[in-house]
């Protein structure tokens, strides 16, 4: 085996590690593409993680909460799903790599990348001008594209909207950039400003992201000249679809699966088990909810458990310079979804249809 081949399969190896067993990986271009992009490798894949990691906190209490399948339903897989919630998969993580890779070019970690410099000494608006070091967004881009849409191999319709809700993702790491300033002026008068782009917090790109989830919009494609298969009436049908779709909005094609109920071949858990939220301290009333949209909607219980937690308490500074703590021991209250003793009545029996999650 010539070396460079056992490299590739080698930083293929390790990635899936990172990745878990999840069919996106980054191991699909690794196999196959130019040896010059090994380099951002480690990038993409830790842009991979955060976009699924911010997927599962945007989710963490909704009925769908971003499970390990979810990767393997985004692309190369034979179940292809086209749901809301896969469109949401594939912006946030086509985001986190672009991000990953846009933050590192600024932090110097790559020798062909550097800050965004295009408009430096340009009149910005009253009182400030270009300048700095902005974030180099055009480059993150340009190579998540790369790895990302490369993924998308298929034809189809479905391949169609992968790739659009790949370029969602990508427009929203720009949609959510931020203007830093830097006063110039005698005494601090600042009279003039220097002014450069940067990323947002990774968090405000998956808020961001989260509103277009719930905005989504369904694609009704006609059924007929579909039929027509890889015909140009059927491709027709396809462009038509497409035109009256806006480049920042997210598109799916089939309505969402029940997530109450547990169904193995598509990867879905169902409720039972999870734990809700009903007490504590500055919960938001969706989180508040979260009982009844998990366990009573879906025909099972609310049970309450005791656990005992271990967590330092009577924290004390000493001089110099440590932080001594006491470990105590105190009994929390939690909630889980649990299945009924005895047949729940229907009209409690809500199950999750079309956007409702």
């Amino acid at each position: 085996m010539k070396r460079s081949t056992f490299l590739i399969l080698s930083i293929a190896g390790v990635y899936s590690a990172v990745l878990h067993a999840a069919a996106w990986s980054v191991n699909n271009f690794l196999m196959t593409g130019p040896k010059a992009y090994l380099t951002y490798s480690s990038s993409v894949a830790a842009g991979a993680h955060s976009g699924m990691e911010e997927c599962k906190f945007q989710f963490g209490w909704e009925r769908w909460n971003c499970p390990e399948s979810a990767l393997q339903l985004s692309t190369h897989n034979r179940l292809r799903s086209a749901t809301r919630e896969t469109s949401f998969v594939h912006a946030i993580s086509s985001a986190g790599v672009m991000y990953t890779l846009t933050r590192n070019c600024s932090m110097g970690d790559f020798e062909s990348c550097g800050c965004d410099d295009s408009r430096n000494g340009r009149v910005g608006g009253r009182g400030w001008v270009w300048g700095g070091c902005s974030d180099n967004v055009e480059f993150g881009e340009r190579i998540s594209k790369l790895f990302v849409d490369a993924l998308e191999t298929g034809h189809d319709t479905r391949a169609l909207i992968n790739l659009h809700n790949n370029e969602v993702g990508r427009l929203a790491v720009k949609a959510t950039m931020k203007r830093a300033c830097k006063c110039h002026g005698v005494s601090g008068s600042c009279s003039i400003q220097t002014c450069w782009l940067q990323l947002a917090e990774f968090r405000e790109i998956g808020n961001y992201l989260k509103i277009k989830y719930d905005q989504a919009h369904k694609l009704e494609m006609d059924k007929r000249r579909m039929r027509a298969g890889n015909s140009a009436d059927s491709r027709g049908a396809t462009a038509e679809t497409f035109h009256h779709v806006h480049a920042t909005e997210l598109v799916f094609l089939e309505d969402s699966p029940d997530y109450c109920t547990r169904n193995a071949s598509l990867g879905h858990h169902g409720t039972e088990g999870r734990e809700c939220l009903q007490t504590g301290k500055n919960l938001s009333q969706w989180e508040k909810r979260s009982c009844r949209r998990l366990c009573t909607e879906c025909g099972l219980r609310v049970e309450e458990r005791r656990t005992e937690v271990v967590a330092s308490c009577n924290c004390k500074f000493h001089w110099c310079c440590t932080v001594r703590c006491e470990q105590c021991r105190q009994l929390v209250a939690k909630h889980f979804c649990a299945r009924r003793d005895t047949a729940a009545p229907n009209h409690i029996k809500q199950r999750n249809k079309g956007h409702k999650r």
